[in-house]
Formats: structure tokens, C-alpha cells, sequence
């Protein structure tokens, strides 16, 4: 992943224009989150027909149609890269770039504490869903069903409207969406509330992953984007994990209710603390102008 992701995320731009970035992003997230969805029913029957070695060997063999999709990519070839010193000067200069940006290192900053801090709500599903709600294997596959169709409608929803609203409203709007839902299913202990507070979190989360990924891409230029798109990768594989210990070590002295609304609560502070330095930002951008 950690070689993966950083080149899809910059590939992306190279195989859509920088006009159709935000839908090529969102209709990859739809993908996704519709996989989720379709995914868990189709290793639920293959494990119970075949058992669950030969259903490891069938998810590696369909990976060879991914191989030959990119295979039969026909690509614009690209100048060789003027980037000079070895992959450490490069990745330095990478994490320089992201430090002096102010605007990517915010963006960045308020991605990384809504990684630790919220996007770690799915590792106590399994104590909220057996615990609070006293449910079994079922009624934990549909909250995490409810939270995959949600990302899927959010992601369709910015293809199909994101590039005709304000970034800014998308990104902020999407995590005080999050935020809300996931601070009203912490208190809540109907599973119907629950699906539905599930997939409003689950909305929000992809309009605030959506916009901030594909303003992150449209602000760099094209010699920094695969390092800067490397960083994200680290906060987003490495947040997560630190935010899991986080919650496990919250959750273990609060319990898992407090846990998620706090998490909550420090999602919607960020996002709002972030507002005010963009707004302050563009203040003294117009004031030197």
C-alpha cells in the first residue's frame, strides 16, 4: 500500500482532466463503497460453497483484471522528471513543501485529526454493536452495510453536484455532517436510528474525503503531486491505526458511547478552528491585495 497508493492517487490526474478531478475521485469512491456493500454478501456465500481458502485464491485471481486494465491504458507519454537527488532528497522535499504550503498543511492537519479522532468510529462498532445495542453477527452487518451505502450516495452525489458547489461548503459541510451523526448515534439505542445515523456519517465522510483529495490534487503542481499525495497516504494509513489506539484506550476508561461522542465533538472543533484561519487567511490575502 504504501507504494500503491500514492501512485493511484496522482494517477488519477493524469488519466482525467483537472476539470473532471473531482467526479474521476468520487466516482473511484463510489466504487469503493459500493464494493463494500457487494463485496461481504459475495465472500459470505463463496466462503459457505467453497470454503475460505479457495475464497482468498478467487479475490487474488481477480486482480489480474485490474493488471490488464492498466495494461491497456493508452497514455500520453510524459518528459522524464527534472527532480534531482535520490528518493530521500525527494521525499524531504516533498514534506518541505507540504510544511511551507499553508494551505495544504491545513488541509492536512484537519485531515489528520479527523482520521484519528473520527474516522477510528469504525473500530468500536464491534463493543457498540454487541454492547449497547446488543446485537449479533446480523445486525453488525447491517451498520456496516447503512455506512457503506451512505459513502456510496455521498460519493455519487459529488460526481453528479460537487464541481457545481463551493469546495469549501462541500469539505466543512461533509465533516459537521459526520460529526453530528456520529455524536447522535453515540447516545442512540434503536438500530433503525443507528443505520440511519450510520449512513448520514458515512455521506458526510465522503464529501469531506472527496473535496479535500481532489482540492489537495488541483493546488499541486506536477512534479510535487506524488510525494504530496504519498504524505496523504501516510496520515491516511498511519492516523487511522494511532486514532484505533486512541479509542481502545479512551473507550477502556470512559466507555464506548463517551468515546465516539467525543471524537465527534473534536471533529466538529477542528473543522470549525480550520474555518476561522481559512477565513482569516483570505482576510489578509485581500487586505495585501
Amino acid at each position: 500500500m504504501a507504494f500503491d497508493m500514492p501512485a493511484r492517487q496522482s494517477f488519477v490526474v493524469e488519466i482525467a482532466s483537472r476539470e473532471d478531478l473531482m467526479n474521476a475521485i468520487s466516482l473511484n469512491s463510489a466504487m469503493f463503497n459500493g464494493a463494500r456493500i457487494v463485496g461481504p454478501a459475495i465472500a459470505g456465500f463463496l466462503m459457505a460453497q467453497v470454503g475460505i481458502a479457495l475464497c482468498f485464491f478467487i479475490d487474488g485471481v481477480s486482480f489480474l483484471a485490474v493488471l490488464t486494465g492498466l495494461f491497456l491504458m493508452q497514455l500520453e507519454r510524459r518528459p522524464p522528471s527534472a527532480a534531482t537527488g535520490g528518493a530521500l532528497a525527494q521525499s524531504l522535499e516533498g514534506f518541505r513543501y507540504v510544511w511551507h504550503h499553508v494551505r495544504v498543511r491545513t488541509i492536512f492537519a484537519l485531515f489528520a485529526i479527523v482520521g484519528i479522532f473520527g474516522w477510528s468510529y469504525s473500530v468500536l462498532m464491534p463493543a457498540f454493536a454487541r454492547d449497547i445495542l446488543h446485537l449479533g453477527e446480523q445486525g453488525y452487518g447491517l451498520l456496516l452495510g447503512a455506512s457503506g451505502v451512505g459513502a456510496l450516495v455521498g460519493a455519487l452525489v459529488t460526481a453528479t453536484f460537487g464541481p457545481g458547489i463551493s469546495p469549501r461548503k462541500l469539505a466543512f459541510g461533509g465533516v459537521w455532517l459526520f460529526s453530528a451523526m456520529l455524536l447522535i448515534f453515540s447516545f442512540n439505542r434503536s438500530l433503525t436510528i443507528a443505520m440511519l445515523c450510520l449512513a448520514g456519517a458515512g455521506f458526510g465522510m465522503m464529501l469531506f474525503f472527496s473535496t479535500l483529495n481532489t482540492t489537495v490534487q488541483t493546488i499541486v503542481p506536477d512534479e510535487m503531486r506524488g510525494r504530496v499525495m504519498g504524505i496523504w497516504a501516510l496520515i491516511f494509513g498511519g492516523m487511522i491505526p494511532f486514532g484505533a489506539l486512541e479509542a481502545g484506550a479512551v473507550a477502556h476508561y470512559v466507555g464506548t458511547s463517551a468515546t465516539l461522542a467525543v471524537g465527534a465533538v473534536i471533529c466538529a472543533l477542528a473543522a470549525f478552528v480550520t474555518l476561522l484561519i481559512v477565513r482569516r487567511r483570505d482576510a489578509q490575502l485581500a487586505t495585501s491585495t
